[in-house]
């Protein structure tokens, strides 16, 4: 299920405040991409609720 559009224009995130971009075409794992140059973490979707914390998102590849 994708986010609301006006919901993803107020979400940042936790560690660097960039915008987040919504990567849940693959919806087996949908996650929030983080937009900063130097960090690019990538946060979990489950069940249609972002979870924006730091120690659950993935380090970019």
């Amino acid at each position: 299920m994708p986010l609301e559009a006006g919901l993803l224009e107020i979400l940042a995130c936790p560690a660097c405040h960039s915008p987040l971009k919504d990567k849940s075409a693959d919806e087996t794992a949908p996650e929030l991409i983080c937009t900063g140059r130097d960090c690019g973490l990538a946060y979990p979707v489950r069940d249609g609720i972002p979870v924006l914390l730091v120690d659950e998102a993935r380090r970019p590849a």
